[in-house]
């Protein structure tokens, strides 16, 4: 039986190089350094997910557990999860252009709902970057406009929006 030619698996120790590699090429403009992946890596496996396109790695989700309306910082560790998460945050999703339109992103989704259902957490929560604010919205989420959320927002830039999506 051969392999799909596209398929999301979780994520492996020995996948952090390509994430990283794609994390620089994907998002230039929010750089974050090789132990941040490693950390969320470490903290939560079931939440990082690497899609393989043709045997290369061409896209990537990292999300975990968290505290419903607390952005983790840019380019930050965590230090741990919370004991009593409120949310599902989706802290980074990358795909390489040639994998967009393929459902890649729905797909994955759709597997973080089942996985933040499996935790009962009542939401996803994520921070729109690059214009995908209306991508966000397709799935479900809605804007969260918070005033003690807006200086961590200014570090994701000027169309950053928090954004949840009720379970």
């Amino acid at each position: 039986m051969t392999a799909k030619p596209a398929q999301w698996r979780l994520m492996t120790e020995t996948d952090l190089p390509a994430v990283n590699t794609l994390a620089a090429a994907i998002h230039p403009a929010y750089p974050e350094e090789a132990a941040v992946f490693a950390e969320r890596l470490r903290l939560y496996p079931q939440g990082c997910y690497v899609f393989e396109h043709h045997v290369k790695i061409a896209a990537y989700v990292v999300s975990h557990p968290w505290h419903d309306g607390a952005l983790p910082a840019l380019n930050a560790l965590l230090g741990g999860l919370p004991a009593k998460p409120s949310t599902y945050y989706i802290h980074d999703i990358a795909l390489l252009p040639q994998v967009r339109g393929l459902g890649a992103a729905v797909e994955i989704v759709a597997r973080l709902a089942l996985q933040a259902r499996a935790e009962s957490l009542p939401s996803l929560s994520l921070i729109a970057v690059n214009g995908s604010a209306g991508f966000w919205e397709r799935q479900g989420f809605v804007p969260v406009t918070d005033r003690m959320l807006a200086a961590k927002l200014q570090s994701y830039g000027a169309d950053a929006q928090f954004m949840v999506r009720a379970l």
